[in-house]
């Protein structure tokens, strides 16, 4: 059987209604896994589980706010009685605020150190209360973070996002340690995706426009299929897969790690 099959495994998305997240939750229902999908967009949340049911996967919806910690206490124990465990953990929930350095809005800087950075660590958190020996789930298992390739490159105009996703990173490495340590039995890994043109991405370039940085979005998208050696953006499905191979047992003895999923641009 493929290491990259999921059969019988139990996975949380978080972010998982739309974009990114809802093509990872799709590709672990496809390899096989039983997902749950977290978000605060509910209706739009339900909607994504529903169609992923709609193909015979197993899939449900539970409302989370990633910087909330009791909601993420009673979203993996939702999830758990839904699914009979826990084993993969997705904690792609995130915000990109673009600004200047010299107009830096504290508002926004809070705001994402709270969802990107907090967010994750409380995933963590619970993650390793539910999958470590002695918790509800108990059989170890993995957590992928989902990181940025504004971790590994000086891109103008998004500092805040770039020092919460570098963030992630340290978080990722020092959780893999910990969890090697006290036997959790939990491997901890990132990805480092490039810009992938959905909304959140698109937004993205269109405020480097707004910011003065480039004349035109065409312009932006340009000039970052310029630095990236592949030659284009990347697809869902680029990072999708990745988040599949970190989850399955092809990765068994990757822990720690961040991959780039970037077409070469972080390089």
């Amino acid at each position: 059987m493929s290491g990259y099959d999921l059969t019988g495994r139990k996975a949380l998305v978080t972010g998982g209604a739309r974009g990114l997240g809802a093509g990872m939750a799709e590709a672990l229902a496809r390899a096989g896994a039983a997902v749950v999908i977290a978000d605060i967009q509910e209706d739009l949340g339900k909607e994504t589980a529903d169609s992923l049911k709609d193909t015979g996967a197993t899939a449900a919806f539970v409302a989370l706010d990633v910087t909330d910690d009791a909601g993420w206490e009673a979203a993996i124990t939702a999830t758990i009685s839904e699914l009979g465990g826990l084993d993969i953990l997705v904690n792609n929930a995130g915000v990109e605020l673009s600004g200047l350095v010299v107009d830096l809005d504290p508002a926004d800087v809070r705001r994402m150190l709270e969802i990107n950075v907090l967010g994750t660590a409380l995933g963590l958190k619970h993650a390793f209360r539910a999958m470590r020996p002695e918790g509800p789930a108990g059989t170890g298992g993995s957590v992928v973070n989902i990181s940025s390739v504004a971790a590994t490159i000086p891109f103008p105009g998004i500092s805040g996002y770039s020092a919460t996703k570098s963030a992630v990173d340290r978080l990722t490495r020092v959780a893999a340690m910990e969890s090697g340590k006290l036997g959790y039995g939990v491997r901890v890994n990132c990805v480092y995706p490039g810009l992938v043109p959905t909304e959140m991405g698109m937004k993205l370039a269109a405020d480097m426009v707004t910011l003065g940085l480039w004349p035109s979005v065409e312009a932006a998208v340009g000039d970052v299929i310029g630095l990236t050696p592949l030659g284009r953006l990347g697809e869902v499905s680029d990072i999708a897969d990745a988040v599949v191979f970190l989850a399955s047992d092809a990765s068994r003895f990757i822990t720690g790690a961040g991959l780039p999923v970037d077409g070469g641009m972080g390089m």
